[in-house]
């Protein structure tokens, strides 16, 4: 089974079970796809504010910029919601947490899924590049 840098990473970084793209899937399908899209696609015009001040959910496959954030700024976003430090005090979004939610190990799964996604050599070595830059800090 092929998990990406993403997989990796979030697979040194804890002592649970490896991420599982299956329940991942399943789990994006469940929680995440009736907004960013069943094939990760986004909602249209989603760099376009809507009438609500909110931005559209943007996409997970590599058209969006899901793959420019690390790891652990996902994660937090994912368990969080787009809160301080992940976004500035205020900031309209109608991202969910998902703490109350998903476990650790769920949210895990579902961002080793969308990680899975990321193939193309363009991708995952900017997005390679990227996480060596921000480990140097």
């Amino acid at each position: 089974m092929r998990f990406g840098a993403l997989g990796l990473l979030l697979l040194s970084a804890c002592s649970e079970p490896p991420p599982d793209l299956g329940a991942g899937a399943s789990l994006y399908a469940q929680h995440c796809g009736a907004c960013h899209g069943m094939k990760l696609e986004g909602q249209p015009n989603w760099q376009q504010r809507l009438a609500s001040g909110r931005m559209p959910a943007p996409p997970h496959d590599e058209t969006g910029h899901t793959w420019h954030h690390t790891d652990e700024v996902l994660f937090g976003i994912t368990k969080h919601g787009l809160v301080p430090p992940y976004a500035p005090a205020g900031y309209p979004s109608d991202m969910p947490a998902f703490a109350s939610t998903l476990s650790d190990h769920e949210i895990r799964s579902v961002l080793a899924y969308i990680a899975s996604h990321w193939k193309s050599r363009d991708v995952l070595e900017a997005r390679a590049e990227m996480l060596r830059n921000t480990r140097k800090r």
